[in-house]
């Protein structure tokens, strides 16, 4: 009988285990490289943990012990590439960043273009001690649409220029340092530490966390007064969520929140 928490294709697995969703890039004799077909079935994986009322927080790594993700496969596409923005389908790095629940990206090992826009998507990041990132583009003369937007809002300005104009990979400890990284662990401390960390979000109120996000997400560039008055997300003032815990404080015990 298959497992109601699991979905897999030849290339992409996702797993549910209990509030959680692991989401597995299943490709390691190609670095986990990006086929089309496996870009719209990653995306997919992404939209199904979306879906699923029982997840609080998505988890997305690698398979294997080299990269993360090597970025689009080269020699899996053929003629013209489309813009990221002017197909059919939603861009796979809009998608993960726009998600409504929490995202943590577990780099296992190299992160280079399109798979490091894969990180940069997420809300969280933790890497391997051993782990290279690279927006790359520029040496093979693709577009780096997402982190050209993207890095400069995460860094400062000029360092996010040089990396896009020089495409040159950086180390987890450099990444780490210019606050890319929320931690540098060892190889073999990294599912747990995920885990750690995906499981305290997963125990916290639900709507609250989403609110959050959402709120982050839609005030980016707006004055602090619009900001605050923005009514982004779910509301969890107004939730049983805020009456438990509520009384779970007063009561001193764990709140049971159940996401209404």
């Amino acid at each position: 009988m298959s497992n109601p928490n699991e979905t897999h294709t030849d290339e992409v697995r996702l797993t549910r285990r209990g509030h959680v969703a692991h989401i597995l890039i299943d490709r390691p004799r190609v670095m986990n490289a990006l086929a089309p077909a496996t870009a719209a079935a990653l995306a997919e994986a992404f939209l199904q943990a979306e879906r699923d009322p029982e997840v609080r927080v998505i988890v997305v790594r690698g398979a294997g012990e080299r990269a993360f993700c090597a970025g689009v496969e080269l020699g899996a596409t053929s003629g013209a590439f489309v813009h990221p923005m002017k197909r059919e389908e939603r861009n796979l790095h809009e998608l993960i960043l726009e998600l409504d629940k929490p995202t943590i990206a577990a780099i296992n090992g190299v992160a280079v273009g399109a798979g490091c826009e894969i990180a940069l998507a997420c809300d969280l990041r933790i890497a391997v001690e051993g782990a290279r990132f690279g927006q790359t583009e520029a040496k093979v003369g693709m577009g780096g649409n997402f982190a050209a937007v993207l890095l400069p809002q995460l860094l400062p300005r000029a360092l996010a220029m040089e990396l896009l104009y020089t495409g040159r990979l950086f180390s987890a400890q450099e990444a780490l340092d210019w606050g890319l990284l929320n931690r540098m662990v060892p190889a073999s401390a990294l599912d747990e530490t995920v885990d750690t960390l995906a499981d305290s979000i997963a125990a916290n109120a639900p709507l609250t966390v989403r609110k959050m996000k959402a709120t982050m997400l839609r005030s980016q560039g707006l004055p602090t007064a619009t900001a605050l008055r923005l009514n982004a997300g779910p509301d969890p003032y107004a939730s049983q969520d805020r009456i438990e815990g509520a009384l779970a404080f007063k009561e001193k015990r764990p709140p049971n929140f159940r996401g209404v």
